[in-house]
């Protein structure tokens, strides 16, 4: 229990994917309240999923790639200043491995992007969250963990 009024704390868990490729990022430019935005390929972890499962899936399902997460760049935990909603985001590095150009986006996707990280600073208004240069720039910086560091019991 928490301390405000009795209520249960639950954040939204979700993974988000740093993909590079000849030095520019993977991106996503998403429909979110009527704005675009971008974001990392990013999304809810589902029941019985693992944290690198759910960032490997969500990455194929908005934008079509196949990816090898290589390391775990960090946690981050974030409230929505206008919802009050609670995340708590594990961010993955990986590597793209295949694309399929063919394969739908999910809803809301409007369409992918690789952007230099100049080009993602300069879009710093268009970002879903703080979260997503956050990311971007810790992983820039060199951040990575192995991915030992998380473990799924059964």
């Amino acid at each position: 229990m928490s301390g405000r009024a009795g209520r249960f704390w639950q954040p939204d868990v979700t993974v988000a994917t740093v993909v590079v490729r000849d030095g520019r990022l993977l991106m996503v430019e998403e429909s979110v309240g009527g704005r675009l935005v971008l974001n990392q390929p990013a999304g809810h972890l589902e029941p019985d999923e693992s944290l690198l499962a759910a960032a490997a899936r969500e990455t194929r399902e908005e934008t079509g790639w196949e990816v090898r997460p290589t390391g775990f760049v960090g946690a981050y935990q974030w409230t929505a200043p206008d919802t009050g909603q609670q995340f708590l985001r594990f961010a993955f590095a990986a590597d793209p491995v295949r694309h399929d150009p063919a394969r739908p986006l999910d809803e809301g996707i409007v369409r992918t992007l690789w952007m230099t990280p100049a080009e993602l600073l300069a879009e710093r208004h268009r970002h879903r969250s703080p979260l997503v240069w956050r990311t971007a720039a810790d992983h820039l910086a060199g951040r990575r963990h192995p991915l030992c560091l998380l473990q799924q019991l059964a």
